[in-house]
């Protein structure tokens, strides 16, 4: 049974069974404590904490879960996976235990013919909770397995909790017996290698304290509502139903397996080694696949790190396995694994361009950086064995990071490989400080230090709060919630930081790219809060921070609520020009050129979109034209709440990667622009005024930025330009017309300038190479040059002319020249021996490091030249000494 069979299966059982059928979630958890979505009742969390009310009191889903935190061990055991689907059936307070598991045995075990799983069941075992009699019974008595198949655990297999207060229950686990090829008889409890996990059914019945551990908190209680929560792994049932060994030989992954054992020259099976490589590159490729195509993109934080670090671990499990640096091969498995998924998820054929322009860019960018990395690995890790040492410094792991853009995690298995540890405590050490200037611009974006519980208790205390903002810029609103130090309060005074929640509220929320509105919030007789920023930390709740100007405010006011119109306006008009931009940019590079990220404030704008190679200053002359053309046309801009369906079919574009909910707001510029957006815009496209886009850059992998200037904003902008302009063209005597060609020649003079006058110098340089050889002193066996050479020569200028002092004196014995510089108030070292001195034992490399410790530094090189340099100008001569000195000895 193909396992997109398994999952409709699944589905229509327990639709058929009165369940509402649940769309997977996001991988991007909705939940702020959560980076990525890492198990299958994610979505529901809320609803099982008593936070929100469920629109149903029964649901289905598969899952879409990533979980990196076992990433080592992918690969290497049958059933670890970085990429995962959960089937789950739910019960918010509907119905319990004697419900749930005559459902799931029902389901496993119905003959394949009448819609069921087919497994006989003398093939599985299951396991309760130590003293829930209650799941035994309904096992014994209503399901009928034997007694002696019933197996009780303890709290660290059988009990499930959050880790943290609130709801909390025994747990009964189905086990299939893959046979006495896999292991010992008895049970889950004797060999959980041949009895294998397939559903684990949940009973939420108590509520928990505090407590640290698996099993170490008190039960308050019973929760007034029972819930069911259960989880079965998709593809490791379809491991059963297909009667294959493990995940990796399963239908889906098997062909992502077997390709890449066809790309790179190998066979499944015949190697462990190659095989573990194998497995990883499948799991990996469909895990970046599902990523890339809920809108994450490459980076070095958060989701992006995930992203990027399963990218550059396939890519090198590949060129290990073929052996071949040059061929790129994951847009190859890349449509494999969008082929394979697309029954399952058939909105992945849609975002294949996408897709494939994410993954291909870093597959070439990480190309490039894995062979210049590698060789900075090699020579770091060789100097670490040659000194005796065991431990790969964390200054080189962070240089192959910031440099290289290496995850430590690459370098660890590296240096594993090469029987080398890694000083993470020294790399983490390295990096905390590199992000200490981003954590800072971060915190201004955090909604203080409360905790989202807090949030959470407001929203389901007092409900999600009315947005006004689409119709009105002011209007009464009543106080819901004060936050003032992280902590709920019920008055706020002057000079407070607050957090203000109203029941309803003008002011936008910060999303979609559009900046919050600013404003006041005036409570007659009381106070003013100056709203600084509006940020929505758990969906449908406004949080208005700011302070408090005067007065005071207290819970249950009613205040005026007014934002600051001029801003909005701006804002819009930014919005509404990133709208035009989106559809001038598809229309220049194709509909691959999705939307990737967005910002729209007063004025300016940036617009993220996906591309492979650079617009170019004559494709965005002509997005820019484009856009204006229809600025003049001044079109009315419609906004309509329709249906998600309904929206997607009159042909919207949905940003890539946002979540949207059954009802969303359509976005119509005639048929030019279409789009999905919650933010606010102009009446019509003529109040932009005029839009002057101001360069292209790329932001990372595959991913592009466009930034503009909007309405008066752009027009002061070229003004300024013009100004500019102006005065070139007075200052040069030149027509505006002529100066591009003008500069062009005066830039061209400059640079033949700038050669002249280093060939002059570098050949003044030079001229000191026979009155230096012709003062060469022997010390001990060999001719010695060591000599301050003009201060003027840079250190390729200090190589050459050590070369050729070297040369000067020939080959008839040991010659050792050293030469300093101090360009730029630095003092430099380098020193050059011939082949007779290496044969008597002399090295370059360790004298430099003799002189350059001399001047407070350091260096190294070949044994025949090599530099080095210090701080310290006035030991030059020290330096000098110290050389002809070691020579003497030897």
């Amino acid at each position: 049974m193909e396992t997109a069979e398994i999952a409709r299966r699944f589905l229509g059982f327990f639709e058929k069974n009165g369940h509402t059928v649940v769309p997977s979630a996001s991988l991007i958890a909705e939940d702020p404590t959560l980076l990525l979505v890492p198990a299958g009742m994610v979505p529901f969390k809320p609803y099982f904490l008593g936070q929100r009310t469920p629109e149903y009191s029964t649901a289905t889903s598969v899952q879409k879960c990533i979980r990196t935190i076992d990433i080592e061990e992918v690969g290497k055991t049958s059933r670890h996976a970085t990429f995962f689907q959960m089937l789950g059936n739910f019960s918010f307070g509907d119905y319990f235990k004697e419900r749930a598991i005559p459902l799931a045995w029902e389901l496993l075990t119905t003959p394949v013919a009448d819609g069921g799983f087919g497994i006989d069941p003398e093939k599985l075992w299951v396991t309760v909770y130590l003293d829930d009699d209650e799941a035994a019974a309904i096992w014994r008595d209503k399901v009928g397995v034997r007694p002696e198949r019933i197996q009780r655990m303890g709290m660290a297999d059988n009990y499930w909790s959050m880790g943290v207060p609130g709801p909390c229950g025994p747990c009964s686990e189905i086990f299939y017996d893959r046979g006495p090829a896999y292991g010992a008889e008895g049970g889950p409890e004797a060999d959980d290698n041949r009895y294998i996990e397939i559903w684990n059914l949940v009973f939420m019945q108590y509520e928990r304290g505090e407590g640290s551990g698996k099993g170490d908190f008190p039960i308050l209680g019973e929760l007034p509502k029972k819930n069911i929560d259960t989880g079965m792994g998709l593809e490791r049932l379809a491991t059963v139903l297909q009667g294959v060994d493990n995940i990796y030989e399963t239908d889906i992954m098997g062909r992502i397996l077997h390709r890449a054992a066809e790309l790179t020259g190998t066979r499944y099976g015949v190697d462990h080694g190659h095989d573990v490589m194998l497995r990883v590159v499948a799991d990996h490729v469909r895990s970046a696949v599902m990523l890339v195509s809920d809108g994450v993109k490459p980076g070095n934080e958060k989701a992006g790190y995930v992203l990027r670090r399963i990218l550059r671990r396939s890519v090198r499990n590949l060129r290990l396995l073929s052996g071949d640096s040059d061929t790129l091969f994951l847009h190859e498995l890349t449509d494999v694994s969008i082929d394979a998924m697309k029954d399952i998820y058939p909105d992945l054929v849609d975002k294949a361009g996408v897709v494939h322009g994410v993954i291909d860019a870093e597959e070439r960018n990480f190309a490039d950086t894995l062979r210049a990395g590698t060789a900075l690995f090699g020579k770091a890790a060789e100097r670490t064995r040659a000194a005796g040492g065991t431990v790969f410094s964390g200054s080189d792991a962070f240089q192959l990071h910031d440099t290289y853009g290496f995850p430590i995690d690459l370098t660890l298995e590296m240096a594993a490989e090469q029987g080398l540890a890694v000083d993470e405590g020294a790399f983490r050490e390295l990096m905390q400080r590199q992000r200490e200037t981003a954590k800072a611009d971060a915190k201004a974006k955090k909604l203080g230090n409360a905790d989202v519980s807090l949030y959470a208790r407001m929203l389901e205390g007092t409900g999600a709060t009315s947005f006004l903002g689409y119709t009105d810029t002011e209007g009464e609103a009543r106080v819901r919630g004060i936050v003032v130090d992280g902590a709920s309060a019920p008055v706020a005074r002057a000079g407070d930081t607050v957090e203000v929640v109203l029941d309803r509220t003008p002011f936008y929320a910060e999303s979609g790219g559009q900046l919050a509105d600013t404003g006041t919030l005036t409570a007659d007789g009381r106070g003013v809060v100056d709203v600084e920023d509006v940020q929505k930390p758990l969906p449908g709740l406004f949080v208005h921070r700011g302070t408090v100007r005067s007065g005071e405010v207290v819970l249950d006011d009613t205040v005026h609520a007014s934002i600051d119109t001029g801003r909005r306006q701006a804002i819009e008009r930014s919005h509404s020009a990133t709208h035009l931009i989106h559809s001038a940019l598809r229309n220049a590079l194709g509909p691959s050129a999705g939307q990737a990220g967005s910002e729209n404030r007063p004025g300016h704008l940036r617009f993220d979109f996906t591309a492979d190679e650079q617009l170019g200053a004559g494709r965005l002359a002509e997005v820019e034209e484009e856009v204006n053309h229809v600025l003049a046309g001044d079109i009315q801009v419609r906004t309509e709440e329709k249906s998600l369906d309904e929206a997607l079919s009159m042909g919207a574009l949905a940003m890539f990667g946002e979540k949207y909910g059954d009802r969303v707001r359509v976005v119509e510029m005639s048929d030019y622009s279409v789009e999905l957006c919650g933010g606010t815009h102009v009446g019509s496209t003529g109040r932009l005024g005029i839009v002057k886009l101001l360069g292209e850059s790329s932001v990372g992998s595959g991913v592009r930025r466009v930034e503009a200037a909007v309405g008066v904003d752009a027009f002061r902008r070229l003004s300024k330009e013009s100004a500019l302009v102006g005065q070139l063209s007075e200052q040069l005597k030149t027509p505006r017309e002529e100066l591009p060609e003008r500069v062009e020649t005066m830039v061209a003079r400059l640079k033949a300038a700038e050669k002249e006058i280093e060939r002059l110098r570098a050949e003044q340089v030079l001229q000191a190479a026979g009155p230096l050889a012709d003062g060469a002193r022997r010390h001990g066996s060999a001719l010695v040059v060591a000599a301050p050479a003009p201060d003027s020569a840079a250190p390729d200028d200090l190589r050459r002319l050590v070369t050729d002092v070297r040369g000067r004196l020939g080959e008839g014995g040991p010659v050792v020249v050293a030469l300093t510089s101090v360009p730029k108030g630095r003092p430099v070292v380098v020193i050059a021996v011939n082949k007779a001195a290496q044969k008597a034992g002399i090295k370059a490399g360790e004298l430099v490091g003799i002189a350059a410790r001399a001047l407070g530094g350091g260096g190294g090189g070949k044994p025949d030249i090599a530099q080095g340099g210090g701080s310290d100008p006035g030991k030059v001569d020290e330096a000098l000494r110290a050389v002809e000195a070691r020579v003497a000895a030897s």
